[in-house]
């Protein structure tokens, strides 16, 4: 009788594809639940690893263009009112509000500084909100995926023991390819949720640091212009 019972077992197809097609609705949706979750974290991977490369890149050509020695009203002057580097914007930010702030006779209005630095702060909250954008999908997907998957592992395991009931069998042909559909839905809430888990670590890192040089800069920045303006 184990002879048969394993036999038959073996017969039984456990590909991914046949376990997805034997599945009930709702594991079904379940399981399709969580591969586009997966899908769209690591959309999210892939377009925030980029574009924290191109700015770290960004970063350091407009850290070279500052400290170079060029006068900066003529870097102003190179950069535009909107330049394409977020550090470069920042910069920017400071030195329109440096220049509204000039009267015709070429005195400064009162409260220059604290306007600059204001200004500035605003330009690097601006490009944090877009540096961070995703990453608050990822933490959701990370933290809620395995518990998807295991609400479909535990609809196919009620259903797998409701199939057994009926038929008054529980021999393995009949017990494992129920329990092997139910698991499934938990493997894929887990494969959804590691990477998610990860890189959002390591994105929300990345992203951290990047943020931090710009407002180092804009310290740094709001020093040269009190200096300036004390003299």
């Amino acid at each position: 009788m184990e002879t048969e019972a394993l036999a038959l077992a073996t017969d039984v197809d456990f590909s991914m594809w046949a376990l997805f097609a034997r599945a009930t609705l709702t594991v079904k949706l379940v399981m399709l639940l969580l591969i586009g979750a997966s899908f769209w974290s690591w959309s999210i991977i892939v377009q925030r690893t980029v574009l924290y490369r191109a700015a770290r890149r960004e970063a350091a050509q407009f850290d070279r263009l500052f400290w170079s020695g060029e006068p900066l009203d003529e870097l102003y002057a190179e950069l535009g009112p909107e330049p394409e580097g977020r550090a470069a914007r920042v910069f920017v930010s400071g030195m329109t509000e440096w220049e509204r702030s000039q009267k015709s006779n070429g005195q400064l209005i009162a409260g220059v500084q604290s306007r600059i630095e204001r200004s500035m702060d605003v330009a690097v909250s601006r490009e944090a909100d877009e540096l961070q954008k995703g990453l608050g999908v990822l933490a959701t997907i990370g933290s809620t995926a395995p518990f998807i998957g295991l609400f479909g592992t535990v609809w196919g395991i009620m259903n797998a023991f409701i199939e057994i009931a009926a038929q008054q069998n529980t021999n393995l042909a009949v017990v494992a390819p129920g329990i092997a559909e139910a698991l499934l839905a938990t493997g894929l809430g887990l494969l959804a949720a590691i990477p998610a888990v990860v890189f959002y670590n390591k994105l929300s890192a990345d992203s951290d640091r990047i943020i931090g040089g710009y407002e180092s800069f804009a310290d740094e920045f709001a020093t040269i212009l009190s200096r300036q303006l004390d003299a």
